[in-house]
C-alpha cells in the first residue's frame, strides 16, 4: 500500500522507567563518619548500577574548571550522567544586600552547573533563621516563627523577585531551576506553587523532595507534581537521622506517572544504616517502583 503523509502508521508508544540517580548527599549526609569525596560517590554509584549522579555543591572540594572537567570525564567513562546540582541560598531576609548576595551566589551555582554539563539546579527559599540549630528546627517539624515585625507574607515578594533575577542566567545557560519543597516558604505545597506560579517561567519548576512533607504527604506531593522537573527520593534505612517518613513509592510513582513525569529520580538516603548497604537497597526499591 502506498502511504501518503496522511496515512502514516501510528508510532508505537514505548513505556520506559524513570532513570534513577544517586545524590552524592546519600553518601555524605553531613556526617563526619561518611565524608565521601565526589569522585568516590561517582565511582560507587556506577558500581551499584545507578544511571546518573546528582552533586551536592557543598561537597565539591574545588570549583576550578580543570577539576570540574575531571568530574565530567569520570562520570562519562563510568557511563553516568551528571543530572543535578543541589545548591543552598536564602532569600528570606528583610536586608536587600543579603538577598542580592544570595542572588549572586545562585547565579554562580547556575554557571557551575553549566560548566559541569548539568541541566538543573535545586534552589531553596531560605528561612528566617530565628531557630539557629537545624536539629531544633527538625524537632519543631520545620516550622519557624518570623522575627518580630515581620510575617511570611512579607517574604514571598523577596523570594519571587530574587528568583526572577536568577532567570536570565538560567535561560542563557540552559539550566532549569527547581524550587524544592524544603523549609521556609516552601514548607507547604501552597507556598511552592505560589512562588513558581508568580515567577511563571519555563526556567523555574519544582524539585519534589518526597520526604519533606512530614505529615500526610501524598495529597501534598500530588499538588506539586504538575510543575515537577526533578525528584529527590528519600529513604531511611536504619532509622532517620532527623526524622523518617514511611513512604509508599508505588503510590508516589503513580502520582508522577499520571502527570507524565519521565525525568530523573535521585536517591537521597538519609538513614543511619551503612550507606554501602542501604544505598543498593534503596536503588532496588526505586527501580521496582519507577522502573516500569
Amino acid at each position: 500500500m502506498t502511504q501518503t503523509p496522511n496515512t502514516r502508521p501510528p508510532v508505537a508508544s514505548i513505556s520506559r522507567g524513570n532513570p534513577i540517580a544517586c545524590s552524592t548527599y546519600s553518601f555524605w549526609r553531613f556526617r563526619d563518619d561518611s565524608r565521601f569525596t565526589v569522585e568516590q560517590c561517582i565511582d560507587l554509584s556506577a558500581k551499584m548500577g545507578f544511571d546518573a549522579v546528582e552533586i551536592l555543591e557543598m561537597q565539591l572540594t574545588s570549583k576550578d574548571r580543570g577539576y570540574l572537567r575531571s568530574l565530567k570525564r569520570l562520570a562519562f567513562v563510568n557511563g553516568l550522567s551528571l543530572c543535578g546540582l543541589s545548591s543552598h541560598q536564602g532569600f528570606v531576609s528583610p536586608r536587600a544586600e543579603e538577598r542580592k548576595a544570595n542572588v549572586e551566589k545562585t547565579v554562580a551555582s547556575i554557571e557551575l552547573a553549566y560548566d559541569l554539563g548539568i541541566p538543573t539546579v535545586r534552589v531553596n527559599t531560605g528561612r528566617w533563621g530565628t531557630i539557629k540549630s537545624f536539629d531544633e528546627l527538625m524537632r519543631n517539624r520545620g516550622i519557624e516563627p518570623p522575627p518580630a515585625g515581620y510575617t511570611d507574607e512579607d517574604a514571598f515578594p523577596w523570594v519571587i523577585d530574587s528568583l526572577g533575577e536568577c532567570l536570565p542566567t538560567a535561560e542563557k545557560c540552559g539550566v532549569v531551576l527547581g524550587l524544592e519543597n524544603h523549609w521556609g516558604l516552601a514548607r507547604t505545597p501552597d507556598g511552592v506553587n505560589r512562588i513558581v506560579g508568580a515567577v511563571d517561567s519555563p526556567w523555574l519548576g519544582v524539585t519534589m523532595d518526597t520526604g519533606n512533607f512530614l505529615e500526610d504527604p501524598y495529597d501534598k506531593l500530588e499538588a506539586i507534581a504538575p510543575k515537577t522537573a526533578f525528584v529527590q527520593a528519600k529513604t531511611y534505612y536504619g532509622g532517620g537521622i532527623w526524622y523518617a517518613v514511611d513512604l509508599d513509592y508505588d503510590r508516589i510513582a503513580g502520582i508522577l506517572g499520571r502527570r507524565g513525569y519521565r525525568g530523573f529520580i535521585s536517591l537521597e538516603f538519609e538513614g543511619q544504616e551503612n550507606p554501602l548497604i542501604a544505598i543498593p537497597r534503596s536503588l532496588a526499591l526505586l527501580r521496582s517502583a519507577f522502573g516500569r
